[in-house]
């Protein structure tokens, strides 16, 4: 690249105001869903400045930047094109590269053609990676660069005194500083428990290791939880409207769930409906969606049956043959902190925003969620449906 496109780069890189910044929980969700989708323990939107990379949104890495001489993102700046690198151990350029293997990156590139940076995935053991797994990366880095685009859209606004975007602005970076203020510390322990897992001389000691990253986990994730689920009612949801296909949100939900869905012996099945499901929708919230309604899918079923998630036109919808719902509560399923009867009776995980969260977004989408039961013991049915293309 010219000195002189580099240096435009690096100015439309300055007018988003990220870096050294709290970072942007949307950001954050949207790297989860890369690790989670993708199957990676760690990822990564790292924006390339002058001399550094920045993590302007990780899972799995420690938060702050590296030089930029030890970026493997760099290098796709000047290429504009993904990079895969299976194992690198098997390229004698990427070798020092430790303790990264395996490594799939996409650029992420502004409205104005300048490379911002890279939406990442990476693992330190070698691995393979599909035409359809690089095509998931790829629709992501594009998500990545709509929310940046946003969130400077919404500053410039809150600069010129829309009150709208202040207040919006204002709660982002509420949640960005509590997500970082709660969730910096757990990630830090985290990732030194890695290096701890990694030394075969603490072997004897995985017992203890292993509980230690589970209730990490589990409070990072309450985390964002509440964080999801406390907005205040009247603050409109940000949200980047693009092309977005079911079949790859339900993708991304039931990759979400596997965990959870493998320790409780259930099943969970992605029935595609013919032709295309396109929505006009943010891919990051849509999952999030999807992924509260199949986990209450997983959670209610029984060991040895089957959670079916289905795609239709506009639709998707999630059904078990767990316990179901009472009619007499059907009515307050979505509200906020709200949990039926089987909830507390089977001392089933959760605190009850699962649906409440489903369904703000889904309003958000100009959509409606729908959740039906027969009653006790005749399962459950909850289904989305959103405007299509």
């Amino acid at each position: 690249m010219s000195a002189t496109g580099e240096d435009a780069r690096l100015a439309a890189l300055d007018s988003y105001q990220l870096l050294d910044g709290p970072r942007p929980l949307v950001l954050d969700e949207l790297t989860r869903l890369a690790s989670s989708v993708l199957e990676t323990p760690m990822s990564a939107v790292n924006l390339i400045g002058r001399d550094r990379q920045w993590h302007a949104g990780s899972s799995g890495i420690l938060p702050g930047e590296v030089p930029l001489e030890l970026s493997l993102c760099a290098r796709l700046v000047g290429t504009r094109e993904p990079l895969v690198v299976e194992d690198t151990h098997d390229h004698p350029e990427y070798r020092d590269w430790e303790p990264v293997r395996f490594y799939a990156g996409a650029p992420v590139i502004d409205e104005d053609g300048h490379v911002l940076g890279t939406l990442c995935v990476l693992d330190d053991r070698p691995r393979t990676f599909t035409g359809r797994q690089l095509d998931m990366l790829v629709m992501m880095a594009g998500q990545a660069a709509g929310h940046l685009a946003a969130i400077r859209a919404r500053r410039l606004l809150a600069e010129v005194g829309d009150e709208l975007s202040r207040a919006i602005s204002r709660e982002e970076d509420f949640v960005a500083t509590v997500s970082h203020e709660l969730r910096t510390p757990v990630t830090t322990i985290q990732g030194y428990l890695e290096l701890l897992v990694d030394n075969e001389e603490l072997t004897p000691y995985r017992k203890l290791i292993d509980p230690i990253q589970r209730n990490g986990e589990r409070l990072v994730a309450m985390v964002d939880h509440l964080l999801a689920g406390t907005r205040p009612a009247g603050t409109p949801l940000p949200l980047l409207r693009a092309r977005t296909d079911l079949v790859s949100v339900a993708e991304a939900a039931v990759a979400a769930c596997r965990h959870q869905a493998t320790q409780r012996d259930v099943r969970v099945e992605i029935r595609p409906g013919d032709g295309a499901a396109l929505v006009p929708g943010d891919f990051t919230r849509l999952s999030q969606a999807a992924e509260q309604l199949v986990r209450n899918g997983v959670l209610f079923s029984p060991a040895g049956s089957t959670v079916t998630v289905r795609i239709a036109a506009g639709a998707l919808e999630v059904t078990d043959t767990g316990a179901g719902i009472p009619v007499d509560e059907l009515a307050h399923v979505s509200e906020r902190f709200y949990r039926g009867r089987f909830a507390r009776e089977q001392a089933v995980p959760g605190v009850g925003l699962g649906l409440s969260i489903a369904d703000r977004i889904v309003r958000a989408h100009d959509g409606a969620l729908a959740v039906t039961s027969a009653g006790p013991g005749a399962g459950t049915v909850a289904r989305m449906t959103l405007p299509d293309m």
